[in-house]
């Protein structure tokens, strides 16, 4: 036996990261490739691997200490084989190692075939997505474009396909992590057989791939590694709070101190919902804002209730003793847009305009083109001329096609239009891009698209991503007016409800016209009354006389 350093390996383009969990304690026996620490930086967390097996003798960190690559993390009593590795050479099998032989044959034979990493691909414009289920495991035959986990932004959730087909061999990721384009999953031995269940053979997930091979081979041709018993859970610091970057980014957003909010996920980790159930808390009981508020600073002041509602919290209602009920979980779009659409509606001022336009004649070219078009398959909707006349009214007005940034305006040369579609698992707003650019038909083709891959769960993040402007559709299925939440950083949202015949005086007689009811939401930091006013006028000009849009 011999004693050895365990440091920190190549972790990439990171410095000065901060421990935030010790997973082994002194005493426990580890393995080859079992996480020591978990560590953070401003953008991702990650576990730090053991480069060698045995019994930990002394741990060099503590939590919150700052760590860099070749730092020292534990000293283990480790075997003298474990401590310096022969290299792995194929010879002949004595008499000795004929036991071995079979298993050795295999892995040898595997080693011929191609190693390769499997990472993320482009999949739209999307960053620090949190990975929220692992759908392949080590040792399983995959196929290319099979998937090998979701991950979740804070608009919609996707799977990520493998690239390759074979024996995936390593994962990288776990659930909680957040990932980025080209980042690593895993790697998989293409063209290999699955391992047996009984002695799966995993590779530690490293940049380079021979590494995996020679690993592959020394763990068959090693001395059998006793059984380690699982590391007991450690709690993380209070101090430290474990959450992925786009929580604590959603939790500034709240002027939320994530010291003081209680992890339910994996290894004590704070997720979305827990930073919305203490948002909640606090409003609902005032007791605890002597006990939070020293947490908040000045620039989260409007956080706070009496700063913002000043209401009495929510009555607790046991629902029950008045007849039989039911529980059911809201999804997690509904929880997303949920936490999105409330703080719309408290920080930005809403003001709505109602207004009519009439579509009598804009109902009738969109029945011509759609009986001229019948056989290449693009049916016209109304929401496609809505849509173009609003591009024509942005650019009229081009206050509207802005958002406020601190005390400036920021206006937008570029008319991406977002539509809001319901779907099963809730609301979702994809976007058509440049819809100046389009005409009807490109963008009826593109409205029935979006549609079906919302419906189906399939939007990328890149595909709701970027609307200067969004029009709320009640058309299909009722209603005269409402009033659309303004989904910032836009200044602005229409809805539209269901078009009627009503009589309508033409200056002799009632005539029968096809009435469209409009309900404009406006920012009234950024609009006043009177703007708001012209563009819904307009907006119903153009759809009256469509040929407006071409002035």
């Amino acid at each position: 036996m011999s004693t050895m350093q365990i440091r920190v390996p190549d972790i990439g383009d990171f410095s000065d990261v901060a421990i935030i969990e010790i997973l082994v304690a002194v005493g426990d026996t580890i393995r080859p490739e079992q996480s020591l620490v978990t560590v953070e930086s401003d953008k991702a967390s990650m576990e730090i691997p053991a480069s060698h097996g045995g019994q930990v003798k002394s741990i060099a960190v503590k939590l919150g200490d700052k760590i860099n690559q070749g730092d020292v993390l534990l000293e283990i009593e480790a075997a003298d084989s474990a401590a310096a590795p022969a290299p792995v050479t194929v010879a002949a099998a004595t008499p000795a190692a004929a036991p071995a032989a079979p298993m050795v044959a295999a892995v040898v034979a595997a080693v011929v075939a191609e190693v390769v990493e499997l990472r993320v691909p482009n999949i739209g414009d999307f960053k620090d997505v949190a990975v929220i289920e692992i759908l392949a495991q080590v040792g399983a035959q995959i196929e290319a474009e099979q998937s090998l986990i979701t991950v979740e932004s804070d608009k919609a959730s996707m799977e990520i396909p493998a690239s390759h087909a074979g024996v995936l061999q390593s994962l990288a990721v776990k659930l909680g992590d957040t990932i980025n384009v080209g980042d690593l999953i895993g790697t998989v031995l293409l063209g290999g057989a699955a391992a047996p269940s009984a002695a799966p053979v995993t590779a530690p997930p490293a940049p380079a791939t021979v590494q995996p091979q020679a690993a592959a081979v020394a763990a068959v041709a090693a001395p059998a590694v006793t059984p380690v018993a699982p590391a007991p859970a450690v709690t993380s610091s209070a101090a430290l709070a474990h959450a992925s970057p786009s929580v604590r980014k959603f939790a500034r957003e709240l002027g939320v101190p994530l010291d003081k909010v209680a992890g339910s996920g994996e290894k004590g980790r704070i997720t979305q919902a827990d930073v919305q159930s203490f948002t909640r808390s606090v409003m609902q009981d005032a007791t605890q804002l002597g006990a939070t508020q020293a947490g908040f600073t000045a620039q989260n002041a409007n956080f706070m209730p009496e700063n913002v509602l000043q209401v009495a919290p929510a009555p607790q209602v046991d629902f029950s003793k008045f007849g039989a009920t039911e529980r059911k979980a809201l999804s997690r779009i509904q929880k997303i847009s949920g936490a999105n659409l409330h703080r719309n509606w408290v920080r930005i001022p809403h003001v709505t305009n109602h207004d009519d336009a009439d579509i009598t004649e804009l109902e009738a070219l969109r029945v011509q083109l759609n009986a001229e078009n019948a056989k290449a398959g693009v049916k016209v909707t109304m929401l496609a001329f809505i849509i173009k006349a609003c591009v024509a009214a942005l650019q009229k007005f081009p206050q509207f096609n802005a958002s406020l940034d601190g005390e400036e305006l920021v206006l937008k040369k570029y008319f991406h239009i977002g539509f809001a579609a319901d779907t099963p698992n809730g609301l979702m707003v994809p976007v058509i891009k440049d819809a100046d650019q389009k005409g009807i038909l490109q963008i009826s083709r593109e409205l029935a698209e979006l549609s079906a891959k919302a419906r189906e769960g399939k939007l990328s993040p890149a595909e709701m991503q970027g609307a200067c402007f969004t029009v709320s559709s009640l058309g299909g299925i009722g209603g005269t007016y409402f009033t659309p939440i303004i989904n910032a950083p836009e200044v602005a949202i229409l809805g539209v409800c269901k078009s009627a015949m009503r009589p309508v005086w033409d200056g002799a007689a009632f005539a029968p016209r096809l009435i469209l009811p409009l309900s404009l939401s406006w920012d009234h930091r950024v609009i006043d009354g009177a703007a708001a006013a012209k563009f819904n006028a307009y907006l119903g000009q153009v759809l009256a006389d469509f040929r407006r849009v071409m002035l």
